[in-house]
């Protein structure tokens, strides 16, 4: 990381559009279907619109002043108001491995907490092997079932971590 400058921002209008390649880039990647998936949701091209309750929130990663990915926290539809959930955690091929994704983890989980969370649940798809990675490492334990109602049907790995 240090050949490089980064920056975790919260999500600005102008961020849509850029989010939203980077997202819908992944699914074709990894042969991960797009119906039932975050490629289908309304908010992915809203971004910015969709993440301003109160007890949410949307970070950008920049790297070298370049939208490279991002990930937020929100409540998790359909569920006790204690759990929040970690959404459309992307980023550009070309920042993978760099520790990027530990970094914004790390800061999405910190303001879950400070927002009052106590659990954070996520869905994954299984061939996202990377990221399921950095999520058992820090905790988070598998679930049998899904949680809350995200629409995500394609996604087959839930989990969860107290927070």
């Amino acid at each position: 990381m240090s050949e490089s400058s980064f920056l975790i921002r919260e999500i600005a209008p102008e961020d849509n559009a850029k989010i939203e390649a980077i997202i819908k880039a992944v699914f074709p990647e990894f042969g991960l279907p797009i119906v039932g998936s975050a490629y289908e949701d309304k908010e992915t091209s809203e971004m910015f619109e969709s993440y301003q309750g109160s007890n949410e929130v949307f970070f950008i990663l920049e790297e070298n002043k370049k939208v490279v990915g991002g990930a937020g926290i929100k409540p998790l539809k359909n569920s006790e108001d204690h759990i929040c959930e970690l959404q459309k955690m992307y980023f550009s091929p070309h920042v993978r491995g760099k520790g990027y994704g530990k970094i914004m983890f790390e800061k999405c989980l910190k303001i879950a907490k400070e927002l009052g969370y106590t659990q954070c649940y996520l869905e994954s798809a299984s061939q996202l092997k990377a990221a399921i990675h950095i999520y058992e490492n820090n905790g988070f334990k598998h679930l049998d079932a899904p949680m809350g109602s995200t629409g995500h049907y394609i996604c087959g790995v839930w989990m969860l971590k107290d927070l």
